[in-house]
């Protein structure tokens, strides 16, 4: 998928999610206004600025999460990772005796299988056991990037059911302060209403947080077992070169 379609698919669903989030906080203001209770804006804003920015940094931290769960299937694969023009062009110029092909088709299609390869190819010189420790750093340094983007999915799953608990911390220190102009009956029904409308936070940043250390978790399995295969297959490519002389 191109960088400018997948920009434009996420753009579309946020703007079709803000939508239908403002079609059902109007419907649903409408219907709480005439029967007394609390609306979607009540609870979003409940009359302090800071419950409207936590609940901003919520929608904000679930369309990131969306975003990273689709990025990481996208970039997130075998294929990319071990593709099989590499692999077959590298085994058939290496059979040969070829280095120089092998270098070549590495050029040709650039990625961390190929990164890896020209590690190992550049080090040939210097004896098999540092080409082992070579394809081993290198290796690292490709499981550091695709892991970095990984991670970010467990920040999302980390900050979500924070911004939860500040939003009904905050909304708690409102509720009991709110008491303080509340008698009687009034008071017992307004404690009710605020400690709902504070609770609604740790609510949904729980439900961003699940999926997200789900997704986190998976992607994360998936990408070690790709990046041991892709070490495991550079090592089979280069074990031809063990004995071999390369020419100056």
């Amino acid at each position: 998928m191109k960088k400018s379609n997948f920009w434009r698919i996420m753009v579309m669903l946020l703007v079709c999610s803000i939508s239908v989030f403002a079609q059902e906080a109007a419907a649903e203001g409408g219907e709480a206004a005439a029967s007394g209770g609390q609306g979607i804006w009540d609870i979003i804003y409940g009359g302090s600025l800071v419950n409207l920015l936590i609940w901003l940094g919520l929608f904000g931290t679930s369309f990131v999460t969306l975003w990273l769960i689709i990025d990481a299937y996208i970039v997130v694969k075998r294929d990319k990772f071990l593709p099989p023009s590499v692999i077959n062009g590298v085994s058939e110029a290496l059979s040969q005796g070829d280095l120089a092909s092998a270098i070549g088709c590495c050029d040709a299609n650039p990625g961390p299988l190929a990164n890896i390869l020209k590690v190992a190819f550049d080090n040939i010189n210097d004896g098999y056991e540092v080409v082992q420790q070579a394809v081993s750093s290198a290796t690292d340094m490709e499981s550091e990037k695709l892991m970095q983007r990984v991670n970010y999915l467990n920040v999302c799953g980390q900050i979500a059911p924070m911004l939860g608990l500040m939003g009904t911390v905050t909304g708690m220190v409102a509720a009991f302060a709110g008491l303080a102009n509340a008698t009687g009956a009034a008071k017992a029904k307004l404690l009710a209403q605020s400690i709902s409308t504070a609770l609604w936070t740790t609510c949904v940043g729980l439900i961003i947080s699940v999926p997200s250390l789900l997704f986190f978790t998976y992607h994360k399995n998936v990408a070690t077992r790709i990046l041991l295969d892709t070490e495991a297959t550079v090592l089979d490519l280069i074990k031809v070169l063990r004995n071999a002389q390369v020419e100056e």
